[in-house]
């Protein structure tokens, strides 16, 4: 029998997928019905499963999307003028392909950060790239990155992640330093990258929250260009549903 003596060399070259379904076959009986063409494609599925398996993995892992949400659970049904059309152009991904941005705005409680959640979740799948912040979080660590030299490192972080979802972006005005560092993010993600944006203010507010016009055009000039737009409205979905059902 060579099975200790392949599974050794199996895993000796890092191969823990065909390694796994050696033992399977092996153990189902099926070794003597298969041919070697045969054998070979499924320790090369079971293989290549896996590896895919733990890239999925670490992209879920590094995007830290503040919910498990998944595109397959949108819950159409409820009244908030969730443009369903729309939302399957950005399941599809392209979008993301063209480094065009997306602006999800509306009331708290309507879904935004669930839907931007499950795109994220769904570049990962696509083997893409993302990265969930929430704004008022971010602009307080890129600040104390500046005093411990980490600052120029975590804006190529951001600059170079394929989606940057900035979650409630408006909760309060941006000082200088805030607006300084939102803009060097969306200047280096400007048709490069896309970033989604999520907040209760409604866009034509935007410009005051910014503060200096100078910044505000230059912001806006960089996030609302190429743009696909949700605009949600109605009730807030927490009243009617638990935690874990759809949104």
């Amino acid at each position: 029998m060579l099975t200790h003596p392949t599974l050794d060399q199996l895993h000796a070259l890092g191969l823990h997928g065909m390694a796994k379904a050696f033992v399977d076959i092996e153990a189902g009986g099926e070794a003597a019905s298969l041919g070697h063409a045969e054998w070979l494609a499924l320790l090369l599925e079971r293989e290549a499963s896996l590896r895919r398996d733990k890239r999925l993995s670490k992209r879920l892992q590094y995007a830290k999307l503040r919910q498990q949400a998944c595109v397959e659970d949108i819950d159409y049904r409820t009244p908030r003028g969730l443009d369903r059309s729309l939302f399957a152009m950005l399941v599809e991904g392209s979008w993301i392909d063209d480094h065009a941005n997306l602006l999800i705005c509306g009331p708290s409680g309507v879904g935004k950060s669930w839907l931007a959640s499950a795109l994220g979740n769904k570049a990962c799948r696509d083997n893409r790239s993302a990265l969930y912040q929430r704004v008022p979080r971010l602009f307080t660590d890129l600040a104390l990155a500046r005093g411990d030299g980490r600052h120029p490192r975590l804006l190529r972080a951001l600059g170079r992640v394929d989606l940057l979802i900035l979650d409630d972006w408006g909760l309060e005005p941006l000082d200088a330093a805030a607006r300084h560092d939102l803009l060097e993010i969306l200047e280096d993600r400007y048709g490069h990258r896309s970033t989604i944006v999520t907040s209760q203010l409604p866009v034509d507010q935007w410009h005051a929250l910014i503060g200096d016009p100078t910044y505000a055009d230059a912001v806006l000039d960089r996030l609302v260009h190429n743009t696909h737009r949700i605009d949600l409205s109605g009730e807030s979905m927490r009243r009617s549903r638990k935690p874990s059902r759809k949104a």
